[in-house]
């Protein structure tokens, strides 16, 4: 029965165990069948029916059709066929018949295309893949496709999707690969895309049985078929026929002649003739008995009708109780009564009621009958009812963990119920509530979905710049920004930014909340100044308004912090970051502890890029511990943690220790993401300095390479990190014996990040001292030492004399001077420098090693969070 398990029909005996001695003997004679044994996983598959009849010929077909191999990938199989004919009890008994074939089967609704990326997200841990609560939803869900496509660790697994109605939302989910695919669909055009099984109604004789079977007493031919005429052969009404009588003790001759008194009154399921008018009879039969008995549960029932398929959270009638119609509030605000009701419903099979999860659940066909009988102001009222439960119904802040179930109850409801279309402020509130659960969850896709929907809707409804649709656009922007898609990301919060602005002021509070995610949109196409100059607007506007010790005026302040440091002012980023920090740690509660450990992470970098390098490891590495013990190894957070905590140890020379924390680190973001994910790419690079730094030459410059093809992608062609990256690139070329390519290289990112940002910037400084080591080994010292003597200028003005790129560029600066005829000059500065790096790094660092033999010191690039 098309998306129906026993308990959404309300089964009135408890299955046996898995098999009963029927079933076994069916398995037994099946030729495709195998000596018994259980899935490794076996997951949300319904259980058994123990009423199943038939179908032998369809188990047959689909059993040699889903074995089909095209290009070693089982081609999926779409069982599709009307409502309530028996496809969605096909593919359990499917799946249990043949359950000893497979590894791993699992189980997924798919008639609400939004849950289908966390149900896939789930099967993470199964397949020894990182939560989704440590990765997000989205990166969780392509790790699962990734690894059911690869075959790793199981190659026989059945995945069935569950009344999957649109082949379009769910198709990028559907994985390719060694095992199997089963899906149930009422819409013929799945044929368009796999090859499917047309599933009609029972035959006569499979009638016959099925209802001897569920009536669970003797019933003669003659009353077993003409019950089966009255409905049609169609699966769903012989069982909804069969629990009435069976719970009612009426004769199989009452309900056909009252079968027949009430079919004139009754409209077909969506406007038939797609659903045979008697089964639609059928279904009325349950109601009039229920209306003879409590008819307060009609109202209930009706209810019921315009949310969504999937089960109802029980809480959201008590939490709304005093916000809907007077239709409805004297019945839910009587507890005692509505419980009796429930009961009722679920007596009846017209709902199903699940104590363990508090919900409730009324099939779909039954849902269209009531509204079907319903006039337009009747419907009208009881949807925006369904609308205030569930507002009511939603926790107050998305953004905590603990909040997460409620908003996954509640999800599968929003569109069903129509709820986008209603215009009250509280309302809205909770779509956007809902957007903001997808976002941090990491289900970008479904939520750029639904923001597009809301847009498009409330701006037909209330026009462009009413607060909510520009509050929309500004989630969005977030979206875009998480995707990675930059020049979307800037257009729209560019627009949002200045709409808010104009319409609700400077210092609303949402207006500075697109100003933190227009700063981010700024930063991710690389206008660090520009950027700033926002932030710093902000942070003094959330000061004013939310106080120093605010989360969102702290939130503001890090980003400030991060700004100064992108554009080479560590010492204003330091006290920033460190201010921040402080603040935090001895917070007792309100602080997230991702958003700790980004920070704390903040400050270790910016200590490092200081030249602070053994405060710098300190600090990463107790970042790095928190990480792993408070939020995971495998958490986002803790894994940029590892990754500037490897940097760390890498330059205060520990290379064997950092470069097997970098590999590892790599490999984790690798697994949750892909090559093209900007964290991913800056642990490349990460890893690629310190395969360099540990001689292994060849391997750094492949991955270099790799992570270097993604940056104009993903950040564009001109953006700083693109052309920072290339130095590493030169560096990497010039120490395999190119140093002719390697000053091409580095000539033409030199010049590109002087003209960004001035020649006294970081970039520009490390980008100069290795065009000055490229220029010393192609021989031309004169030019090295004049750009040497520029740099080092450069580098004391924006730093100290004592930072670690003054000291990198007097070191290469000394031997270019006694190549050029100054030997005093240059043995006096190559002796400086020599005890400041001993006396700053040790006298055993390899950089201090390396000046000490004569070694030219070169400079490297590691991208940092925007």
């Amino acid at each position: 029965m098309n998306g129906l398990t026993r308990q959404a029909l309300g089964w009135s005996v408890p299955f046996p165990g898995p098999f009963g001695r029927e079933a076994e003997d069916q398995v037994s004679e099946n030729s495709h069948s195998m000596a018994a044994r259980e899935p490794k996983v076996w997951e949300r598959v319904p259980s058994r029916n123990p009423n199943f009849t038939g179908r032998r010929d369809l188990l047959d077909a689909l059993r040699k059709s889903v074995n089909t191999v095209t290009a070693v990938v089982a081609q999926p199989q779409a069982l599709q066929g009307l409502g309530g004919v028996g496809k969605t009890q096909l593919a359990i008994e499917y799946a249990w018949q043949y359950r000893s074939h497979y590894d791993l089967v699992w189980w997924i609704p798919a008639d609400q295309p939004l849950l289908v990326p966390e149900t896939l997200a789930a099967m993470a841990p199964a397949l020894n893949l990182p939560p989704a609560a440590t990765t997000g939803v989205g990166q969780a869900t392509q790790a699962v496709l990734r690894a059911l496509q690869s075959g790793v660790p199981y190659r026989k697994w059945l995945i069935i999707f569950d009344n999957a109605e649109e082949p379009e939302y769910i198709k990028d989910f559907i994985p390719r690969g060694p095992g199997h695919v089963l899906i149930t669909s009422r819409n013929s055009r799945w044929g368009d895309y796999e090859s499917t099984i047309e599933v009609d109604v029972f035959r006569r004789e499979e009638s016959v049985v099925f209802l001897r079977k569920r009536l669970g007493r003797e019933i003669s031919d003659a009353e077993a078929d003409l019950l089966a005429e009255s409905l049609g052969d169609l699966p769903i009404a012989l069982e909804q026929a069969a629990a009435l009588q069976r719970r009612t003790l009426m004769s199989v001759e009452e309900y056909i002649r009252l079968l027949g008194e009430q079919t004139s009154e009754l409209l077909a399921l969506e406007k038939a003739p797609m659903y045979p008018q008697s089964m639609t009879a059928a279904w009325r039969l349950s109601v009039t008995q229920l209306e003879d008995r409590i008819p307060e549960a009609i109202e209930v029932l009706r209810c019921c009708a315009f949310f969504g398929p999937e089960p109802i959270p029980r809480d959201v009638f008590r939490r709304g109780n005093k916000s809907v119609s007077q239709r409805l509030a004297p019945i839910l605000s009587d507890s005692i009564l509505l419980t009796k009701i429930l009961s009722t419903l679920e007596r009846f099979a017209l709902v199903k009621v699940e104590p363990s999860t508090r919900t409730l659940q009324v099939h779909r066909l039954n849902q269209a009958l009531l509204r079907s009988e319903l006039s337009e102001e009747e419907r009208l009222e009881l949807s925006h009812d369904v609308h205030v439960l569930l507002a009511d119904g939603a926790p107050t802040n998305p953004d905590d963990t603990v909040n997460w179930a409620a908003f996954e109850e509640l999800a599968p409801h929003l569109e069903p119920s129509g709820l986008i279309e209603c215009t009250q402020p509280k309302v809205r509130e909770f779509a956007l509530k809902l957007v903001r659960y997808l976002y941090v969850r990491g289900n970008f896709q479904p939520a750029q979905v639904l923001l597009g929907k809301y847009i498009e809707t409330w701006t037909r409804a209330s026009g462009e710049r009413h607060p909510d649709v520009l509050v929309a656009h500004v989630h969005l922007g977030n979206i875009y920004l998480a995707l990675s898609q930059y020049g979307r990301a800037y257009d729209v919060m560019a627009e949002a930014l200045r709409k808010t602005r104009e319409s609700l002021g400077p210092e609303h509070s949402e207006t500075l909340w697109a100003a933190n995610t227009y700063s981010t949109a700024l930063r991710a196409r690389g206008l660090f100044a520009e950027a700033r100059e926002v932030d710093e607007t902000s942070h003094e506007a959330n000061l004013r308004v939310y106080g120093e010790s605010d989360v969102r005026t702290l939130r503001v302040r890090n980003v400030l912090a991060l700004d100064h440091a992108l554009n080479s002012d560590y010492v204003n980023a330091r006290k920033m970051h460190q201010a921040a920090f402080t603040v935090m740690s001895q917070a007792r509660s309100g602080i997230a502890k991702n958003f700790l450990l980004t920070t704390w992470m903040n400050l270790s970098r910016v200590a490092r890029l200081s030249g602070q390098i053994e405060e710098a490891t300190d600090v990463s590495k107790e970042a790095f511990s928190y990480g792993v013990k408070e939020l995971g190894p495998d958490h986002p957070a803790t894994l940029l943690a590892a990754k500037d905590y490897a940097i760390s140890l890498r330059r205060s020379g520990e290379l064997a220790e950092a470069l097997e924390l970098m590999r590892d680190t790599h490999t984790r973001l690798e697994r949750l993401y892909t090559d093209a994910h900007a964290d991913t790419m800056a642990a490349a690079i990460g890893l690629s300095n310190a395969l360099r730094a540990a001689g292994h030459l060849e391997e750094a410059m492949s991955v270099a390479e790799r992570a270097l093809h993604h940056y104009p992608d993903v950040f564009g062609d001109d953006h700083p990190f693109t052309h920072a990256c290339r130095m590493n690139l030169a560096l990497l070329t010039r120490l395999s014996g190119d140093p002719a390519r390697a000053r091409q290289i580095d000539e033409t990112a030199h010049a590109r990040l002087a003209e960004q940002f001035g020649p006294a910037h970081d970039y520009a400084i490390s980008c100069a001292i290795n065009l000055q080591n490229d220029l010393a080994a192609l021989g031309d010292h004169r030019a090295a030492r004049l750009l040497g003597e520029e740099t080092y200028a450069h580098a004391r003005q924006a730093f100290s004399s004592h930072h670690y790129l003054s000291l990198i560029c007097a070191a290469n600066l000394s031997q270019d001077l006694q190549a050029t005829g100054a030997e005093e000059e240059g043995k006096r500065l190559h002796a400086e420098t020599v005890r400041r790096l001993e006396f700053d790094l040790g006298p055993e660092h390899p950089e201090t090693l390396a000046a000490l033999a004569g070694e030219r010191l070169n400079c490297d690039f590691d991208p940092s969070p925007i």
